[in-house]
């Protein structure tokens, strides 16, 4: 197996980190290969501009056009290429972040903002009256797996259905659904670390056992299951979800999980 392991925090011999070098360590020993994108370590851009897609990119800015422009004339810079070319050749991608306000830290985001670009993570596909692209389900990325491994700061009851935060599943939605399955790519239930900010050295051993056996099982765990946009659960042209097709009692994200 081949895995990509993008990770986001800026301290090296924080928990994050500890968890990254983990993964490395214990994935390569079981015979996978292993690539990483650390980006603070790479001092990544997160921010798009109009540099990024080369000398013809229009004025004013068009970022989908131009993005897919590029990628279509390879004209990306080479950093963004870079990533995308790990992602191609990536059968399994883990997130490695901390949870800030409720979502990715911002290097990360950007991180998906630049290379997740147009005619690559999304418009693809046939755009019809009936077919709506490939993407959720479909895509560029479809056959791929991804993990979020994420550590929160509150205890998992702040995380919980009732629970003053939200359920955790909600704050991870739009970045397990919205931005993964999106182009395609079977999302893992997501490994997440509460309290962390009050974990200390006696308790990681059996944190990083917990962390080790989620990794030794990637082949094996079954994906979130997502609808597929295009597999006839959802009506055409409005992408509602069918009649009768919702679980008794289940609303708002819930809806859109078998």
């Amino acid at each position: 197996m081949k895995t990509l392991i993008v990770y986001a925090h800026p301290e090296p011999n924080s928990l994050n980190g500890s968890l990254k070098d983990l993964a490395i360590t214990t994935l390569e020993n079981a015979g996978h290969e292993v690539q990483v994108s650390d980006l603070y370590a790479m001092n990544w851009k997160a921010v798009v501009e109009s540099g990024d897609y080369g000398p013809a990119a229009s004025n004013p800015l068009r970022v989908a056009r131009d993005s897919g422009r590029a990628f279509d004339s390879g004209t990306l810079t080479p950093d963004v290429r870079a990533e995308q070319a790990k992602l191609l050749w990536a059968d399994t991608i883990i997130f490695q972040f901390p949870l800030w306000w409720y979502t990715m830290p911002a290097i990360l985001k950007g991180w998906v903002d630049r290379v997740f670009t147009f005619h690559f993570a999304y418009g693809v596909g046939e755009h019809s009256a009936t077919r709506y692209g490939e993407r959720f389900g479909e895509g560029t990325l479809s056959g791929k797996r991804a993990l979020l491994s994420v550590t929160a700061g509150g205890p998992e009851s702040h995380y919980s259905a009732r629970g003053i935060n939200g359920p955790i599943d909600d704050l991870l939605f739009p970045i397990q659904h919205g931005i993964l399955f999106y182009p395609g790519i079977a999302v893992l239930p997501p490994f997440v670390l509460y309290g962390s900010d009050r974990i200390g050295a006696e308790d990681y051993p059996d944190l990083a056992k917990a962390w080790e056996q989620r990794l030794l099982t990637l082949d094996s765990t079954e994906p979130i299951a997502f609808r597929r946009q295009n597999f006839g659960d959802y009506e055409i042209p409005s992408l509602q979800l069918r009649q009768g097709l919702e679980p008794l009692g289940r609303r708002g994200f819930g809806l859109h999980t078998h």
